[in-house]
Order: structure tokens, then C-alpha cells, then sequence
């Protein structure tokens, strides 16, 4: 792709940045192959980058009670097509077809996941990070009676509110930013991983 990776600063080279911030661009670069852009894009405000992925980290890599990864990128897949945030869409959709997988799930939830092939449980946890991460909705007693009943605990709600409202500052900032996906991940999870 020809378009910059933001219209703020990134780094000529990653060497040039604070250790831990360089030492976890190359443990990505390391599993993935390339480093997102993402990443580059953050690096011009260390703090913030620092902060940013600690929190992701936390609610992304944690072990929960019942959610899963493919669930957890799948609300972030759903909510960023929401938002309009191709990066999100698009990166995040990877991991969805990755952990699933599946190589359509993910263009489904993007698009539309109330007409995606999705069961009652995935369909009541996206309809909930709808609500409270784009429709700035409370957990009523009767959203909390649904997602029980759906099979989640209190501590997959709160991350299921807590990862729409979290990639919802992220589409915010990739879009300000204009910060466009790698190319790598346009593939992955689609085609077979090269050795």
C-alpha cells in the first residue's frame, strides 16, 4: 500500500525507540512476521503506547471464565464495522478467521452479525456490545438475565463492555490518525500460513 501510516510522526527506525517499546515491536514482528502499523502509528507518544497496550493486553490475553479469543476479537470485528474503522476490520478479522477457524466468520460479523450464521450466544454477546459500546447503554437486569442465560459470567460482561468501549477509542485514533492495515493481514486466515 502507498498511503502513509499516519499523518502524525512514526519512527525512521524502530532501534531509535525507548527499549521496552522497541523490545515489543520485535516480540510482534517475531510471531507475526511484520509489525502492525498500529504499533508505529502509537510509538510518537510513548506513554500513550505503553498504556494503550498494557490495557489491550489486559483484556485481550487474559484468561476469562467463558469468552473466548475468537469471541473476544469477534466483538472487536463487529463494533470497528460499526465505527467505520477498516484497520480494526480488517486486523482484528484476521484473528477472528485465526481463532475460529472459520474464513467467513469474520466478514460476516463486519458487516452485519444480526444476519451472520452465528448462534443465540454469539448473536445476544455482539446485540450487548452494541448496546453498550456504541448505543451507550446500561446493564439493566434484564440485559444481565440475557447474557446468563446465554452462558456468560458478570466477568465476561464486564469484558464484553469494557473491549467495545476500549476499540472504540482505537477506531477512533487509527482514523484520526489514517493509520491503513498491513497488508499481511488481509490474508491471514485465509490461505495457508507460509513455512
Amino acid at each position: 500500500m502507498s498511503a502513509p501510516i499516519s499523518r502524525f510522526p512514526v519512527p525512521e527506525s524502530i532501534h531509535d525507540l525507548p527499549d521496552d517499546i522497541r523490545d515489543a515491536m520485535l516480540a510482534v514482528q517475531e510471531k507475526a512476521g511484520f509489525v502492525p502499523n498500529v504499533f508505529l502509528m502509537l510509538a510518537h507518544r510513548p506513554a500513550e503506547f505503553r498504556a494503550f497496550f498494557a490495557y489491550h493486553d489486559a483484556l485481550m490475553e487474559r484468561e476469562s471464565d467463558t469468552l473466548t479469543k475468537a469471541e473476544k476479537e469477534m466483538i472487536v470485528v463487529a463494533t470497528s464495522g460499526r465505527n467505520r474503522c477498516l484497520y480494526c476490520v480488517v486486523a482484528h478479522g484476521a484473528l477472528v478467521r485465526i481463532y475460529s477457524k472459520d474464513p467467513l466468520l469474520a466478514d460476516q460479523v463486519a458487516v452485519n452479525h444480526r444476519v451472520a450464521d452465528l448462534n443465540e450466544r454469539h448473536r445476544v454477546m455482539l446485540d450487548f456490545a452494541f448496546h453498550t459500546g456504541l448505543e451507550v447503554g446500561e446493564l439493566t437486569e434484564a440485559w444481565q438475565a440475557r447474557l446468563l442465560e446465554a452462558g456468560f459470567t458478570l466477568d465476561d460482561i464486564w469484558d464484553i463492555g469494557a473491549i467495545a468501549a476500549f476499540f472504540g477509542m482505537s477506531n477512533r485514533l487509527v482514523t484520526l490518525a489514517g493509520t491503513p492495515p498491513n497488508e499481511e493481514f488481509y490474508l491471514m486466515g485465509r490461505v495457508p500460513r507460509e513455512k
